[in-house]
């Protein structure tokens, strides 16, 4: 039960600052007034919590509490963290793009279509490339998959509008004297 909770914390704190990056790389776009700029001080962010925590922890405190078995720095597990990387930032990046051509208002629907679309890349690329799964999943997991791509359209569907929908016109006055003498006839 406790290693559920710690999982929960992390997932309840990745969620949280994933929540807020969409709005906020969003604001900073605006106002920079570009998004490569954006893109560039989300880069600095990761390079200090990435980068240079880690080797602090690593190097000068001698201290990794992740640490299990003998950790390395052989070739294919690094080339695997920078793929990693490298996905992380693409998507970063593309979600930079996303919002600022979705205008003011499309932080509100891109973060959701991003988050519905990223659980359903990752499910498959999960079961069927990174730890094939030895039997199907159930059907209630898949359901939710599934949901998760209907409720991905429901936001691109109904997601708000830039202006709200005008109220129909009432009738000009030259049409109201013509349908009054129709109805009296």
């Amino acid at each position: 039960m406790q290693k559920l909770l710690v999982v929960l914390l992390f997932v309840l704190g990745a969620a949280l600052s994933w929540g807020v990056y969409v709005p906020l790389v969003h604001r900073a776009t605006m106002q920079l007034q570009s998004n490569l700029r954006a893109f560039l001080f989300v880069g600095v962010a990761y390079f200090l919590v990435a980068v240079v925590l880690p080797l602090a922890m690593i190097f000068v405190l001698k201290w990794d509490p992740t640490q299990k078995a003998a950790p390395n720095f052989n070739t294919i597990p690094v080339v695997w963290g920078l793929i990693a990387g490298l996905a992380g930032a693409i998507g970063a990046l593309c979600v930079i793009f996303a919002v600022t051509n979705a205008g003011a208002g499309g932080a509100i629907y891109v973060a959701p279509l991003v988050f519905a679309g990223a659980p359903i890349v990752n499910t498959f690329a999960t079961l069927y490339y990174f730890a094939p799964a030895k039997t199907a999943p159930d059907w209630r997991f898949l359901t939710g998959i599934a949901l998760a791509a209907v409720g991905a359209a429901m936001v691109m569907i109904f997601k708000p509008a830039a202006e709200a929908h005008a109220a129909p016109s009432a009738p000009s006055a030259a049409v109201a004297p013509a349908e009054a003498g129709a109805a009296a006839h």
